[in-house]
């Protein structure tokens, strides 16, 4: 009964000693095998199956749990109350008005959900029966998918799906590599490789994978694809040899296995607890400024609809008070009810009339604004102007809700490499200890050295030689290229010729590709690696051979990455490429000086710039590098940071050989793109990793900064000559003297006479402005002085930034007092947490991976495309929905303002002015589909005149057509429209309306009269504010009356069975049989829209936007407009030519006409 000792020393070795953590790890038992006797105990584990559930619901739970999660929306919460209470007391209006358009909702609702979720479920048991093969017994089995177990073997051939997440055992290749595509999970379809452990990659038959005694420890999973941490005890002879893994390890479900005969692996996360299943979480939900400015008017609707039950309610026993004035008899109250505490009758009579104005809050509102952004995305995604014939891609909306977002971006910050510029890389020169060389000056194979450029140092000593080879020979070795024959190649690549065959260049970094074939035109070209060998053919076609011992791979913090390697003659090298600034400062000989004068001065041509440097190692020195290494990569916690802190030993005390320069060039239109963002009101931010003088020309180049641009520098090298508080200081002083504590916001619109100022800050300094106020220090906070001087600058540089600083700096304009909308725009991984952190998140589809399409809320496949989107698409989609949005709430004022009214001529009894049928469909039927066609295709403007005049996204800037004085505007004229069809009506008719026997209209005519108005005002008054007209608008805009008016006369002039009573029978025949009635009808309609139509000539002949003059100048010219041109210049021109009725003595002054377009010009450049 005791316990084994073997087990004991385990389970103490992992509680008590070490680093490792019994909950942050777990233990895998390769074959289900127990390790060897006295090794390790076996600690039989539970995992999950290999099922994938994708599915939210169940036959079972599908009806309680959807409505759990639409009830959960507070709008939906709320009509339910409201259909309870009609349930309950005794309301003045039928439960079905409020509980069909509900029901109607949750309906439809629920049917989509249902309908996404029975096909997640039909793929989910696709997935989860296709056959897989396991090695048991040493013979492959097949078996379904959702049987398999943590710890089995798997056998993968060519061309299959790996059914879970798998580490590399071996493969067919005899490297012990395997090629992959991970399009399903990152987009990227390029053959990435794979490497099997490396003692088990000779196991090549199942015998041989079946005899493996081995455990696998590795971290507990997590949803990053490009991470994973564990290591391998492998027993032979019973003596454990640990190996680390890593992600090169890994081979994630859903990849597909490319090029490579069959691989085994084993089983190590399955089920829900695979990297892809992890990744269907969704991200963080953005709300946009429409959406909160929505929730912001509702509460207001909802306090304007409790004032008004709580008024009429007290209005009510105030009538009352009189004893002639008790409840009516026609109300049927019962004795009971009567005799009810007065409180208790007041709470219900507030309930009542809760109930009879509940329809100001409306309800389809919900429905309409998610099928318009639903529907409004396919715009983005079918626009064929935003299609790259180069990449066969289309732009990609991830997210639909932010449609709207796109039209009121106020600072827009985009990554630099990549993004602005191509990510095509070209090798320009290198410079080896001073001497410049270019790849095409090579004569007779051997390099000439400064052909046609000045050098450096032209006093080359007798090491030249040596050094000059030594540099070509390091960026031959540094790095992770892969060559690949033809017929596999799928990614970044470059061509090496080699008798008949062809083999190409692969990597991930264009950077890399750039390098090896620069040095492959400078004579010393990289051909593979093989058995952990890399060979290059030499200037004299001779193959050397190194030997490849560790990879210290680049990461974006420390930005350098080294390689150890071992030369025949056994002389141990360590490489090492990076920026500038991280080499330089290890550096501790060689020509430093000039070698830097080359970078600066290839930096300031907007090239990309590597120093290389190396450092020769002892037999003593590489087995410390070892060790350390070893102990760091065996790590399961922190191994990240114990490389780091491995990596920042290792790579010191270095001789620096030389530089090199790669031109990237500026993607086509960037700088038109950044000249119009500007143009449009927008504040463009480059966060950049790259030094300062690279990143500070491309921006020059991309119109960013413009050479009258007065630069800022906020930067390590200005620090150091004075504080930071005295440069902070100093910058803010020379802004705001300039424009006299106005932000560039205030003045953007006046003359060009104020200086354009540019700042340029590094992550360095920008760390220190970051880092929060010490309480024994003066210094204040800095953040506060750094953001007023970028709201002076038109434009901002920052560079030598981390991944991290650039959510940062976005978070940091996100929570400035003006709280302005952000857009973050980049194609990398690094660019992850920018994009995640703005408001909108754009993704391109670059060479750097998917990761930013993955994560972004939309995707483009070039950063001119970016210009249609926000200009045009952002513009359109903001001017549609603030209208959808207005217009909602309007036409539920003027629907229920006339009931309120109502009241007060019916003694307060809580007694409906419209029918049920007609309180039911106001909103699902009559007026909804107009006003959800019109915020689909509605274009206020031609588009290629929101193209050609970015001036135009100023008027919509900051939320202006969903502003409280606009909202106010919307709303009293919703009331002024509800009193003229009340009280019109109420005066047209009092004792004068009979009809043709006779008879005085009733109750109901009149409250179908004033409903008739309604429907008939509300529609005019969308037809009047819709400027693109096409056959849908005439469809359905008339359509929705001529249906009104067909179901009035169904359902008045049939009697329908299913009804107890039919209070509408003959009512609509009878109003329209009235004479009065129809003059009446035409009347009022015209005089609630005169007001509206009066109101909108005025401002627009005294107080034009620049949007209304555009517009009128259209109209006035349609189909000759092709441009932004004046107004006034045209209206000048039109007057002429109307004048001119014939012949030459009409024909205008050219003076005078060139007068007229100056200061045409002048009123437009200057009118608000």
């Amino acid at each position: 009964m005791g316990m084994d000792v073997s087990t004991l020393r385990t389970l103490i070795s992992r509680y008590c000693v070490g680093e490792e953590n019994w909950v942050d790890s777990r233990t895998i038992y390769i074959g289900h095998k127990e390790p060897p006797p006295g090794t390790e105990a076996f600690i039989q584990q539970r995992f999950p199956d290999n099922r994938i559930v994708s599915s939210k619901y169940t036959f079972w739970n599908f009806i309680p749990k959807n409505m759990f999660e639409q009830f959960r929306r507070v709008a939906n919460f709320y009509f339910l109350i409201i259909f309870l209470v009609q349930l309950i007391i005794d309301t003045p209006t039928s439960p079905i008005t409020s509980g069909l358009p509900l029901f109607f909702v949750i309906t439809v609702t629920a049917i989509k959900q249902g309908y996404e979720d029975w096909l997640r479920h039909k793929a989910d048991n696709s997935v989860n029966q296709c056959p897989v093969h396991v090695v048991q017994h040493g013979k492959v089995v097949r078996k379904q998918s959702r049987k398999l177990r943590v710890g089995d073997v798997v056998f993968v051939k060519e061309n299959e799906t790996f059914p879970c997440d798998l580490i590399l055992l071996s493969t067919s290749r005899d490297e012990g590599v395997c090629y992959v595509t991970t399009a399903s999970l990152d987009g990227e379809s390029s053959h990435k490789t794979y490497f099997a452990v490396q003692d088990t990659k000779a196991y090549n038959t199942e015998q041989e994978v079946d005899s493996i005694h081995a455990t696998i420890e590795c971290e507990q999973p997590q949803p990053d694809l490009y991470k994973f941490v564990g290591r391998i005890n492998i027993y032979m002879d019973n003596e454990p040899v640990a190996r680390p893994l890593g992600s090169e390890n890994l081979l994630l479900r859903g990849a597909t296995l490319k090029n490579t005969e069959y691989i085994y692996a084993v089983a190590i996360y399955t089920g829900m607890e695979t990297k892809m299943a992890l990744n269907y979480q969704s991200k963080t939900q953005k709300r946009s400024a429409v959406e909160k400015s929505m929730n912001a008017y509702l509460v207001v609707y909802l306090f304007i609809l409790i004032s008004k039950a709580f008024v009429n309610t007290v209005l009510k026993y105030v009538w009352q008070a009189d004893p002639n004035r008790d409840e009516p008899w026609y109300n049927d109250r019962t004795e009971s009810e009567r005799q009810r505490h007065i409180v208790i009758r007041a709470f219900t009579d507030f309930l009542a009339f809760m109930v009879l104005f509940n329809y100001i809050i409306p309800v389809s509102m919900y429905v309409t604004v998610e099928m318009q952004k639903f529907l409004g995305s396919y715009f983005i995604m079918w626009d064929d102007e935003m299609f790259d014939e180069e990449l066969g891609e289309r732009a990609v909306v991830n997210t639909s809700d932010l449609n709207e977002e796109l039209g009121q971006v106020e600072y827009v910050f985009t990554d630099k490499t990549g993004t602005l510029t191509e990510n095509n890389m070209e090798f320009i020169e290198c410079c080896v200890d001073g001497h410049v060389y270019v790849p095409h000056v090579i004569l007779n194979g051997q390099v000439m050295p400064g052909a046609g450029m000045d050098m450096i140092d032209t006093s080359p000593g007798p090491e030249a030689r040596e050094h000059e080879e030594l540099f070509f020979r390091a960026l031959c070795l540094c790095h992770t290229v892969q060559v690949k024959e033809e017929e596999t190649v799928d990614g970044i690549k470059q061509g090496i010729h080699q008798g008949k065959s062809t083999s190409f260049y692969i990597s991930s970094s264009p950077d890399e590709v750039a390098l090896v074939e620069g040095m492959k035109r400078l004579g010393f070209t990289y051909l593979r690696l093989k058995d952990s060998h890399m060979e290059i053919l030499n200037r004299e076609d001779e193959i050397e051979r190194f030997e490849l011992l560790e990879v210290l791979t680049f990461d974006s913090v420390r930005r350098r990455m080294s390689v150890i390697v071992r030369s025949s003659s056994g002389q141990l090298y360590l490489f090492c490429k990076g920026a500038d600034s991280s080499i330089f400062p290890r550096v501790i000989s060689g020509k430093v000086e000039q070698v830097k004068a080359r970078v600066e001065h290839n930096a300031v041509e907007g090239l990309r710039t590597l120093c290389v440097a190396y450092r020769l190692l002892s037999p003593e020195q590489y087995q410390e590098v070892c060790h350390l290494l070893s102990g760091a990569k065996l790590a399961l916690q922190d191994r990240d940071k114990r490389l780091a802190e491995a990596y920042d030993i290792i790579e010191k005390d270095l001789i620096l050989l030389g530089a090199t320069a790669v031109e990237d060039r500026l993607q086509e239109k960037a700088a038109d793109t950044i000249e119009s963002l500007h143009k449009a009101g927008m504040k463009v931010w480059v966060l950049t990793g790259d030094k300062m003088e690279t990143a500070a020309a491309t921006c020059y180049a991309s119109k960013l900064f413009h050479r009258n641009t007065q630069i800022l520098e906020l930067t390590t090298k200005r620090t150091e000559e004075q504080s930071l508080h005295d440069v902070l200081f100093d910058l803010s002083r020379t802004v705001l003297r300039q424009h006299g504590g106005m932000t560039r916001d205030t003045f953007s619109g006046l003359s060009g006479d104020c200086t354009d100022y540019g700042l340029i800050i590094d992550g360095a300094t920008l760390s220190a402005v970051m880092r929060p106020p010490q309480e024994d220090s003066n210094s204040g906070n800095y953040k506060e002085i750094f953001l007023e001087i970028c709201r002076n600058c038109s434009a901002v540089l920052c560079c030598r930034m981390a991944p991290l600083q650039k959510a940062q700096i976005v978070k940091l304009i996100k929570a400035s007092k003006e709280h302005p909308i952000t857009l973050a725009i980049g194609d990398g991984a690094n660019d992850v947490s920018m994009i995640l952190e703005a408001h909108v998140g754009v993704g391109i589809m670059g060479k750097e991976g998917r990761q930013a399409v993955r994560n972004s809320d939309y995707a483009i496949p070039k950063f001119k495309h970016l210009k249609k989107m926000l200009l045009v698409h952002g513009h359109y989609y903001y001017i549609r929905i603030s209208e959808l949005v207005q217009y909602f709430f309007y036409k539920n004022v003027c629907f229920i303002f006339p009931q309120f009214l109502y009241q007060f001529f019916c003694g307060f009894s809580q007694q409906p002015l419209y029918d049920t049928a007609y309180l039911t469909l106001y909103n699902i039927s009559f007026t909804s589909l107009p006003i959800l066609l019109y915020s689909l295709i509605e274009q206020h403007i031609n588009m290629d005149i929101l193209k050609k005049d970015p001036s135009l996204y100023r008027d919509i800037a900051k939320n202006s057509l969903l502003r409280w004085p606009i909202f106010i505007y919307w709303t009293i004229l919703g009331v002024y429209d509800a009193i003229v069809m009340f009280f019109g009506a109420y005066f047209l008719f009092d004792n004068t309306t009979f009809t043709s026997n006779g008879q005085m209209f009733g109750n109901w005519t009149f409250g179908t009269l004033v409903f008739t108005v309604l429907v008939f005002t509300v529609t005019f008054k969308l037809a009047l504010d819709t400027h693109y007209w096409t056959w849908i608008n005439h469809f359905v805009i008339w359509g929705s009356l001529i249906f009104f008016v067909v179901f009035s006369l169904l359902w008045g002039g049939i009697i329908w069975p299913f009804l107890n009573y039919q209070r509408m029978y003959y009512v609509f025949m009878q109003m329209l049989s009235s004479g009065p009635a129809w003059l009446s009808i035409i009347l009022l309609i015209t005089a609630g829209l005169l007001p509206d139509v009066l109101k909108k000539v005025i401002w627009r002949a005294l107080w034009p936007t620049t949007t209304e003059r555009i517009q009128n100048a259209d109209k006035l010219y349609k189909g000759h407009l092709s441009e932004f041109t004046p107004l006034a210049s045209l209206q000048s021109k039109a007057g002429s030519q109307r004048r001119s009725s014939g012949g030459q003595r009409n024909a205008p002054n050219p003076r005078r006409t060139n007068w007229c377009c100056l200061c045409a010009n002048l009123l437009c450049r200057n009118t608000p």
